[in-house]
């Protein structure tokens, strides 16, 4: 009797993990350009260097849910995005939560310190791959594109041209993919130790 209990609590575990991999089921509508993958695609290895010229890549991001959003200081749809990622920064950026604004302008940190300086930008922090090779990476056919990274730095979705970052639909959906994704690290941790009994 033990060990069929064993047994079934491991195999209810094993369905909580693939739950918790399948991609975000959520409430909310994405945003209008906004392609939610049916699975999760894996992430891509990016390395970039932030306002201070340490070096850095997306799993120093594990653990949160992250929008990366690959720029221009030359890029028009780019420059009007900014004040709103800069405001979708105020109002979700924290613990479980990041905005990656990465430049690839290859006149490096100056230039984008410049026009963060002139759009008022003060929550974004500074990224750059003056190499543009993270654009090549993620496949971009244009740019702005924005990737929804989840906490195990997997892809859930992408957004291909200019969005409405701090529109309140797009909040509460990023909100959603937060919160799905804090459930499926609760329940996948469960499993575990349910699995582990």
């Amino acid at each position: 009797m033990a060990q069929r209990l064993n047994q079934c609590l491991r195999t209810v575990g094993s369905m909580l993990v693939m739950l918790a991999a399948m991609p975000f089921a959520l409430a909310q509508e994405p945003p209008k350009n906004f392609i939610l993958h049916e699975a999760l695609e894996p992430g891509a290895a990016i390395r970039f260097e932030d306002g201070q010229g340490q070096m850095h890549s997306l799993a120093d991001f594990r653990g949160k849910v992250v929008l990366l959003n690959i720029w221009a200081t030359w890029c028009v749809p780019c420059r009007r995005e900014l004040p709103a990622l800069d405001h979708l920064g105020g109002a979700l950026n924290g613990a479980d939560f990041a905005i990656v604004a990465l430049s690839i302008d290859r006149k490096g940190v100056e230039a984008v310190r410049s026009l963060f300086a002139e759009l008022n930008v003060q929550r974004l922090a500074i990224y750059v791959d003056s190499s543009g090779q993270a654009m090549r990476t993620v496949r971009a056919p244009g740019l702005p594109i924005s990737l929804v990274i989840d906490r195990d730095g997997r892809e859930v979705g992408r957004v291909i041209g200019p969005a409405e970052w701090d529109d309140g639909a797009t909040i509460e959906f990023l909100r959603g993919v937060i919160s799905r994704a804090r459930q499926n690290e609760r329940r996948s941790d469960r499993a575990v130790v349910d699995s582990s009994r």
